[in-house]
């Protein structure tokens, strides 16, 4: 079991506190922080997006390489774009879907590698 630590607030660090008050970001900002990282949340997205890290792809290539319906793959993007972690373009009929930025692969690495060591 975990040790806990009581403060019962008889002597509370005013300077120290203050400081670190003025670095936190706004609350608006902390919100979308954490609705952006409740996108990799699920695992089909995650799937998605390891799949364009490989190769800018449409709808029905990226739903026969994970075995599920063009819907579905299509309802995941939405969310994905939605977030900003991916983006397409138009050829012809077709739309292709890719990472948005480096970022996305950064943000991605950087989880696997927490979780690797």
């Amino acid at each position: 079991m975990e040790d806990i630590v009581s403060c019962d607030f008889m002597h509370v660090h005013e300077d120290l506190v203050e400081k670190v008050r003025k670095c936190l970001p706004k609350e608006e900002k902390l919100y979308d922080l954490a609705e952006l990282y409740k996108v990799f949340g699920d695992t089909t997205r995650i799937k998605i997006l390891y799949v364009l890290f490989a190769s800018e792809m449409c709808v029905c290539d990226i739903a026969k390489l994970l075995n599920m319906s063009a819907s579905a793959i299509s309802h995941q993007l939405r969310v994905l774009k939605q977030s900003r972690l991916v983006k397409y373009r138009r050829e012809g009929k077709t739309v292709f879907y890719s990472l948005d930025d480096d970022h996305v692969r950064t943000m991605i690495d950087q989880g696997m590698e927490h979780i690797e060591e």
